[in-house]
């Protein structure tokens, strides 16, 4: 799955979280003071201050004062679950979501159905791995507050670390029917459908999300691979173009609308293409060796020879560009180095168990021998 759709989900979620959890004027408490010396007037005095101190700290990114302040705040009143919620999520934020999940269950334990804390809790459950107790807590969440589109976009994606691809799906189609214009749902939704091959129904939801974030380039990217898939190569160079013109330093969009005019035959410009990408991304591999090949193949052997000596200076172990680069050589006139670039293909291929092009190698190094 996409990461970056995912990032965008959990900060989404982070974002609710953090105004779910941290009250904005806490109210007046009722403590229940350990020290029965202190009279209950002192107290709540005491503990409203701590508490919009610490929300101040939390606004200026000051966790570690804040979670001090909280922690002192739950020795005058360890019954309020306010508290702990606000405990749990400066932990959640500081990346201690095992704190973070014990912190949200005591909120829990003190009222149990405030939907906040369950979503609050599935998020760290989450981040921790424990995908089924996360799924528990965001169904929790949605059972006490159906119209929380984030937790049906975190339950998707837990659903979606379970390889419950079906369930997932209906629990985005349930956040487009909440949320008609969310395209992180529809995105999402496609690239589901396109990991399942389900290409048409994977292109119609793109669309939709491209008709509501028409300035998202992931998003065109992955419909012209749904379209290239559906061998409808105009509207996949189309959308790759689109994309392209979105996120001009996107390696991995000019490597496949060079595939695309490679795969038509129109190899100038599918060299171009290639080489715009590793222009951007010079360590593409993929790339670079589709460029080799190319000039391989239009018989620009000089300039072959030389692209596929790149490679294997990035790739030693590439068999495929040792026999190309002995092609090159040989195409040059230069044997001796053909042979040599030969011998080494047909070495990898043996150490890597491909018998059959290490024979074929090997027929090509007899007639050398043969000269």
């Amino acid at each position: 799955m996409k990461r970056t759709i995912i990032d965008k989900i959990q900060s989404i979620i982070v974002l609710a979280i953090a105004s779910s959890l941290i009250v904005a004027n806490p109210q007046v408490v009722q403590a229940h003071a350990a020290n029965q010396l202190r009279n209950k007037v002192e107290v709540n005095q005491e503990l409203n201050e701590l508490l919009q101190q610490g929300r101040k700290l939390v606004q200026e990114r000051n966790f570690t004062k804040a979670l001090s302040l909280y922690q002192h705040a739950v020795e005058l009143d360890p019954k309020n679950p306010q508290i702990f919620s606000a405990i749990g999520y400066i932990q959640a934020v500081q990346s201690n979501f095992r704190e973070a999940s014990n912190a949200l269950q005591q909120a829990i334990k003190l009222d149990r159905d405030n939907a906040n804390f369950h979503y609050a809790l599935a998020y760290s459950l989450a981040k921790l791995g424990d995908n089924p107790a996360a799924a528990s807590a965001y169904r929790r969440s949605i059972a006490l507050a159906a119209n929380n589109v984030n937790a049906y976009l975190g339950l998707g994606i837990v659903l979606l670390r379970q390889r419950d691809d079906n369930a997932a799906l209906q629990v985005l189609q349930r956040v487009t029917e909440l949320a008609p214009t969310n395209t992180i749902a529809y995105h999402l939704m496609g690239t589901l459908l396109l990991q399942q091959k389900r290409y048409s129904e994977a292109i119609a939801s793109l669309q939709q999300a491209a008709q509501i974030a028409p300035q998202d380039s992931t998003i065109q990217l992955d419909l012209g691979i749904a379209w290239l898939n559906q061998q409808r190569m105009t509207e996949a160079i189309a959308a790759f173009e689109r994309a392209a013109q979105l996120d001009r330093n996107n390696s991995k969009i000019r490597l496949q609308i060079g595939k695309i005019l490679q795969l038509k035959g129109n190899l100038d410009e599918a060299l171009r293409a290639y080489q715009q990408a590793v222009d951007i991304q010079p360590n593409l591999m993929e790339a670079r060796k589709a460029i080799a090949d190319i000039l391989l193949e239009q018989q620009n052997y000089l300039m072959a020879l030389v692209a596929h000596r790149q490679v294997i200076a990035l790739v030693p172990e590439d068999a495929n560009s040792y026999y190309h680069l002995g092609v090159a050589l040989q195409a040059r006139g230069r044997l001796q180095e053909a042979i040599a670039a030969f011998t080494q293909a047909r070495n990898l291929y043996q150490s890597q168990g491909k018998k059959e092009a290490a024979q074929n190698v090997e027929t090509i190094l007899r007639q050398f021998q043969v000269q």
